[in-house]
């Protein structure tokens, strides 16, 4: 987690959290209530009646009940308790071809029958301003359906005291390997939404995220130099069994990391994380020039995110974003080339909302439309995008995708990133037996800093841990390692991608995008992938 996410739910930027996007600070014991379905249904009923009744052709709405915990401590001390729940009701209608929107927290029949016609207002308002129609994708009806994380056990029925305990714990452990600060997180999420539409869908969903970051910092005394070296642990669509650390689940790694599949073992890296924070310290800077890159899963994720996911959202791509977000090099003529090498032969990227244990796994949609797995790069081609109903018809496509989102009842939804992720290789491969083919290189563990251009072209991209590759062995960790690239030429500069047996994901709480901004949770999956050729810069002599 960098810096600016770790203020922005730790302290300084404590205050974002309570925004009414995160709603009211609860008790502990109200994060397991539940509202009934009988009267979410009763509400949609009510509000989508009087959006017809107003003039809609078309209405949808969302009853979201929002819950969420952190807690955060450093070192021997509980630095925060925080439980939020936000709760209402957003409604879409398209009245003369156009969009309008409308929230409200008044749960009563009265309430949401007001927000509904204020929203077919609204869209009659815009509809002035509209040059072209809405076109919806055709969705059917599913009727009354649910959907729910497979969870073993619920977070946030665990007992405060309980969670604390191990994560003080964690700490405690960190600082007698050798760590001279540490900060551990544990942050758990429960979306409880309820869909509705005129299609006749009443879709009611229960979905459960959790992530426990860690932070390690050795400092020399001596010379005042210090280093960090952050949790390896993924965010994910689990329950509280995420933390038990299941030994089936743990990955042996070259350099002597462990990575984590299914679970983690928060305790086992946070002592990790403190021996190697210390031999960070003594590490020699790395030389410029040309490496082979060995890049490990927990890494490779926020590549894929920033130079595959975001550039083939189709908002981008259209410039729908360009104002804030920006927008993308993968243009639509490269598609309809339908020989646009994005990658290597060896790349294959899907999007895949069905995920197990991903952070955007759905059953539907923000939109009602079921969840969906699709190729958007295959064999090294460009072949699709990311989109939802009322752009499918642009790619000529006669379904969505499923890729609306919202982060709350109040905020509107629209396109978001699908989980992405590249596929495992074919032919059985070790991380182990890739270190074994690269002469000279970099095997690189971990996400760390980055920047990327609007168009999510140029690019650059840290680590936690470098590890100096020489004639098939790793010869020691090096430091100040990062590596510029242009995006088709690295994806074609993939030589090797492990097996299946390597496959991890890994993902982020917290993807911006929008006016006014939302926040979305999304996995990305791969094995440890090898890209040949690729520059890399020493950062400590880049920043003088």
């Amino acid at each position: 987690m960098e810096r600016r996410d770790f203020l922005r739910v730790s302290g300084i930027g404590l205050g974002m959290l309570l925004t009414p996007a995160f709603g009211r600070a609860i008790a502990a014991e109200e994060l397991v209530a539940r509202i009934d379905v009988a009267l979410k249904k009763s509400l949609a009923d009510t509000a989508m009646t009087a959006a017809r009744a107003d003039g809609a052709s078309y209405c949808d709405v969302r009853i979201g009940r929002y819950l969420r915990q952190f807690l955060i401590t450093r070192e021997d001390r509980v630095e925060n308790v925080v439980n939020t729940e936000s709760t209402g009701v957003g409604i879409r209608a398209i009245a003369n071809g156009t969009w309008g929107f409308a929230a409200t927290s008044d749960l009563s029949a009265e309430g949401v029958a007001k927000a509904a016609r204020q929203a077919v207002q609204i869209a009659k308002a815009n509809s002035k301003l509209t040059a072209e129609p809405v076109q919806l994708a055709p969705v059917k009806g599913v009727g009354e359906v649910s959907w729910a994380t497979p969870i073993v056990r619920n977070a946030m029925e665990v007992p405060i005291k309980e969670k604390l305990d191990r994560l003080l714990e964690v700490n405690a452990a960190a600082m007698a390997a050798g760590a001279s600060f540490v900060n551990s997180t544990l942050f758990q999420i429960n979306e409880q939404k309820y869909f509705a539409s005129t299609d006749g869908s009443y879709i009611d969903q229960d979905i459960h995220r959790i992530w426990a970051p860690i932070q390690v910092t050795a400092v020399d005394k001596a010379s005042g130099k210090f280093r960090r070296r952050d949790g390896l642990g993924a965010p994910m669509g689990m329950g509280y069994e995420y933390l038990d650390g299941r030994k089936q689940d743990k990955i042996a790694l070259p350099g002597g990391v462990t990575g984590y599949i299914n679970s983690y073992d928060m305790l086992e890296d946070a002592v990790a994380a403190a021996k190697q924070a210390r031999e960070k310290l003594k590490a020699p800077s790395v030389k410029p020039g040309k490496y082979d890159l060995v890049l490990d899963p927990s890494h490779l994720l926020l590549t894929i995110h920033e130079t595959v996911g975001h550039p083939l959202e189709l908002d981008r791509v259209l410039g729908y974003e360009a104002n804030y977000a920006g927008t993308s090099f993968a243009t639509l003529d490269k598609w309809k080339s339908k020989d646009f090498h994005y990658g290597s032969d060896k790349v294959t990227i899907v999007a895949d909302r069905t995920q197990k244990h991903s952070l955007g796994a759905v059953g539907y949609d923000d939109e009602g439309v079921k969840a969906q797995r699709w190729d958007l790069i295959k064999d090294g081609i460009l072949v699709n995008y990311q989109v939802i109903r009322d752009q499918a018809h642009i790619l000529g496509l006669d379904h969505s995708q499923g890729c609306c989102y919202a982060d709350s009842w109040s905020s509107v939804q629209f396109q978001r990133m699908a989980n992405v992720s590249l596929e495992p290789g074919k032919q059985t491969l070790s991380p182990a037996d890739m270190v074994k083919d690269v002469d000279d290189g970099i095997y690189i563990i971990g996400r760390g800093s980055y920047s990327i251009d609007q168009q999510r072209y140029n690019a650059q991209f840290g680590g936690q841990l470098f590890y100096e590759i020489k004639k098939g062995r790793i010869t020691g960790m090096i430091e100040d390692v990062a590596y510029q690239i242009r995006t088709p030429e690295f994806w074609n500069a993939c030589t090797a991608i492990c097996d299946k047996n390597d496959y991890r994901i890994g993902g982020t709480f917290f993807d911006g995008k929008g006016q006014p901004g939302q926040v979305s949770a999304v996995s990305h999956g791969t094995s440890t992938a090898r890209f040949d050729g690729i520059n890399v810069i020493n950062t400590a002599r880049s920043l003088g």
